[in-house]
C-alpha cells in the first residue's frame, strides 16, 4: 500500500510538472502571440497605409519580383502595392492598346495571389491626363487614337531636349473629346478586374498641357476646373464598382506661392482644384529633396495623403517622422487624413530588383539610390513596432 501511494504521489507530481510546463509554454505562446498583434496594432495605428510604388516588371520577370513580394515586401510588412501598368497589359477590351513587354492574365494573377496570401493591397495604375509621351515617344494611347491629343500641332522631336520651344514635357490627352472616356473607362474597368483590386491609380502628375488655345473644346476654360472634371469623372466611375481614386499630389498645389517650382506643383493654376474635387480620394504627395509639410494642407482640405520619397535615404527618414508626428499631435477629426508613407521607384521591376540585390552604388557614392532608400524607409517604419 505504502508503494502504491508513492507510485501514486510521484506520478501526479509527474503529471503536475507536464502541465505545469504547458501553461508555461501556453502562457509564452499568448504573450508572444499578444506582443505581436500589439506591435501589429502600433504600426497600423500610426502608419496605415506602409506602401510600396514600381513599375510593373516585364513577362520575364514576374517569377522574380513575385518572390521579392514574397522575400522583401511582406516580412517589411508593406501593405500596399502600386503597380504602374500603364498600357502594358494584354488588354480584351482593346487589344490595339496593349504595349511591349504587355503582361497576360496570369502573370497578373501570379502577383495578385502573391499579395493576397501576404495581405498586401494591389492597386493598378495607368497613367491618366498627363504623360501620354515620354522623351521623342509617344504613347500608346494617342498613337493609337492621336485625335485624343491635347495639342495635336506640338510635333515629337526627333531629340528631346528640355527646355524647348513647345514647352513640351509630356503630351496630355483632351479630357473633353467625347470618344476619349468610353475607351479609358473599358480598359481601367478590365486592368480592375484582373488585378481583383477596390482602387485604381490614374497618375495624373505633371500636367503641363491643359486647357491649351489650339485645342477646339478646351481653349479658354479654366484650367482647374477641365483637371477637376478629369477628377470628378473618373472618381465617379470607380465608385460605381466600390473602388477608390488615387492620384498625384502635385497639380493641387500651388507652385508660385510655396516655391515648389513646376515639378513639384502648378503653375498653370490647376492647383484651385483642389477645392472642385471630391475628398474621399487617396493624395500620393511627393517630395524628392526636401521634407516639404505639405501633407498638412492635403489633410485640412479633408483629402487622405500618404508621404511620397524616392531616392535619398536620410530625407525618407525624416518625411516618416513627420508622417508620425502629423498624426500623433493633430486632432481627431484630422488624424485619419495622414494615411502612411510610399517608396517611389521609377523603374521597372527587374532594374529595381537587379540594383537592389547586386547592392550597385549611385553614381556619387552617396548612398542616394532607390534600393537603399526602400531598405531605410522599412527599418524605421519598423522600429515603430
Amino acid at each position: 500500500m505504502w508503494f502504491f501511494s508513492l507510485k501514486l504521489y510521484l506520478h501526479l507530481i509527474s503529471q503536475y510538472c507536464c502541465m505545469r510546463k504547458n501553461l508555461i509554454a501556453l502562457l509564452f505562446i499568448f504573450l508572444c502571440y499578444n506582443g505581436t498583434v500589439y506591435a501589429q496594432e502600433m504600426i497600423d495605428s500610426l502608419l496605415p497605409v506602409r506602401g510600396f510604388c514600381i513599375g510593373a516588371p516585364k513577362p520575364k520577370d514576374v517569377d522574380a519580383f513575385t518572390k521579392f513580394i514574397v522575400e522583401e515586401l511582406a516580412p517589411r510588412h508593406v501593405n500596399t502595392l502600386i503597380l504602374r501598368v500603364d498600357y502594358r497589359y494584354e488588354f480584351k477590351s482593346h487589344p490595339e492598346l496593349a504595349d511591349s513587354f504587355a503582361l497576360s492574365k496570369s502573370d497578373v494573377r501570379e502577383m495578385v495571389n502573391a499579395c493576397k496570401k501576404n495581405n498586401i493591397r494591389i492597386i493598378p495604375q495607368i497613367n491618366l491626363l498627363g504623360h501620354q509621351s515620354w522623351a521623342n515617344h509617344t504613347g500608346k494611347l494617342l498613337a493609337v487614337y492621336p485625335q485624343f491629343d491635347e495639342t495635336p500641332g506640338v510635333k515629337m522631336p526627333e531629340k528631346y531636349v528640355w527646355p524647348n520651344a513647345d514647352n513640351l514635357y509630356c503630351k496630355s490627352y483632351c479630357p473633353l473629346h467625347p470618344e476619349l472616356h468610353k475607351i479609358l473607362f473599358d480598359i481601367i474597368d478590365e486592368i480592375c478586374d484582373v488585378f481583383e483590386t477596390d482602387a485604381f491609380h490614374a497618375g495624373m502628375d505633371e500636367v503641363f498641357y491643359i486647357g491649351e488655345p489650339g485645342c477646339p473644346r478646351c481653349a479658354g476654360r479654366d484650367k482647374a476646373e477641365l483637371f477637376a472634371g478629369e477628377v470628378r469623372l473618373l472618381r465617379d466611375h470607380l465608385a460605381q464598382k466600390n473602388r477608390q481614386l488615387w492620384i498625384w499630389g502635385d497639380r493641387l498645389l500651388d507652385g508660385k506661392t510655396t516655391g515648389l517650382g513646376i515639378w513639384e506643383a502648378s503653375y498653370n493654376n490647376t492647383y484651385r482644384a483642389i477645392d472642385m474635387i471630391p475628398k474621399d480620394l487617396v493624395i500620393c504627395d511627393w517630395h524628392y529633396e526636401r521634407a516639404d509639410k505639405t501633407p498638412v494642407y492635403f489633410a485640412m482640405k479633408g483629402l487622405h495623403v500618404i508621404t511620397c520619397p524616392w531616392r535619398m535615404p536620410d530625407l525618407a527618414v525624416e518625411q516618416t517622422e513627420d508622417m508620425v508626428n502629423f498624426r500623433k499631435q493633430s486632432s481627431e477629426e484630422m488624424q485619419d487624413k495622414f494615411y502612411g508613407m510610399m517608396q517611389t521607384v521609377w523603374s521597372d521591376a527587374g532594374m529595381f530588383m537587379d540594383g537592389f540585390y547586386n547592392k550597385k552604388p549611385d553614381a556619387t557614392g552617396g548612398g542616394n539610390t532607390p534600393w537603399n532608400t526602400f531598405t531605410t524607409l522599412f527599418d524605421k517604419i519598423n522600429s515603430y513596432h
